[in-house]
């Protein structure tokens, strides 16, 4: 491994921030992030990588390989959850597996605005058009996870109409931003776009600092409860997401040469959902265990990803190149 790449990794200062939320709750610090800061924030940082996102997308010609990029995407968003459920089901009941197979299947924006952070930072090239595989890979993972408590459950979740879930999914607050934003970026004149430059670019990895902060706090206190679940979710939340991480840094070269494109990519299949899945499973899933999946993609699969994972995946890229 590449322990430059690594260190330069941890001495990122937003990650640094997170250390420092996590540190504060050990310390029982009354450090927080009000509720509406932190929303604002979470919604600005969304709001931002779409709207950035539209206008490269807008500079991006539509052929055959942007399409099979973007099938890529969805096709992964269907398997991952399809493999997790069977692994999962054995040990935590069918409710918690379809909503963690579902978290699984799903992304992480934060950790993908973190990954493009870290892009930028590295100078290397992805496509506009990621953007549009993240928004992609949100409905079709939860839609799988409840398919499958409807085949392998009680049946009493077959009363939630799967119109009302797809809908649920569209529609929910972080994946209409980020699928709005990347519209509006794609549909705004250059010139006019450039006038809100200062607030999408400049001050975005500030906005992210706080943030990642306010994620450290919210995994520090989530953690020890978490922990009372035992080992298996532990090792699952860490073993899963390397592995689909790991795997589609190698594969994603059939679909793309590009660096920044294939460590996406993997950053996607290695995140879990924390916000979009959870608010769908709460209608679909009411059984499931929202201490064990949150806490799972939250406090452990989001901190290895940004600390180790994303080195781990770009130097599997950069060897494959």
């Amino acid at each position: 491994m590449n322990f430059d790449l690594l260190i330069d990794n941890l001495t990122n200062p937003a990650l640094l921030f997170f250390f420092l939320g996590v540190i504060a709750v050990q310390l029982k610090s009354d450090l927080e992030i009000p509720k509406n800061s932190s929303k604002f924030i979470s919604l600005y940082l969304l709001f931002s990588i779409g709207f950035k996102g539209g206008q490269e997308l807008a500079h991006t010609p539509m052929g055959s390989d942007i399409l099979w990029i973007l099938i890529f995407g969805i096709l992964l968003a269907l398997t991952v959850p399809l493999y997790t459920f069977f692994i999962l089901r054995p040990r935590v009941g069918v409710d918690n597996a379809a909503a963690i197979a579902a978290a699984y299947g799903s992304v992480s924006a934060v950790t993908f605005v973190t990954c493009v952070s870290f892009i930028e930072m590295l100078g290397l090239d992805f496509g506009g058009y990621m953007i549009a595989v993240m928004a992609l890979m949100e409905a079709p993972a939860i839609i799988v996870g409840v398919l499958l408590l409807s085949l392998f459950g009680n049946g009493a979740k077959k009363e939630v109409p799967m119109g009302a879930l797809v809908k649920h999914s569209l529609t929910n607050g972080s994946v209409l931003l980020i699928i709005g934003s990347l519209f509006i970026g794609f549909l705004a004149n250059e010139k006019q776009a450039q006038g809100i430059a200062p607030f999408t670019t400049d001050i975005f990895k500030g906005f992210l600092a706080v943030f990642l902060l306010d994620m450290g706090i919210t995994s520090g206190k989530k953690l020890s409860s978490f922990l009372k679940h035992g080992w298996f979710p532990l090792l699952f939340a860490i073993i899963i997401p390397l592995i689909n991480g790991l795997a589609i840094a190698y594969i994603s070269k059939a679909v793309s040469p590009i660096p920044g494109d294939r460590l996406l990519f993997s950053v996607l299949a290695a995140s879990a959902s924390y916000i979009a899945v959870p608010a769908a499973m709460k209608l679909a899933a009411p059984k499931a265990d929202v201490g064990l999946y949150i806490p799972m993609a939250l406090a452990v699969t989001f901190p290895f990803n940004i600390i180790l994972g994303i080195p781990l995946y770009l130097q599997l890229i950069n060897y494959t190149l």
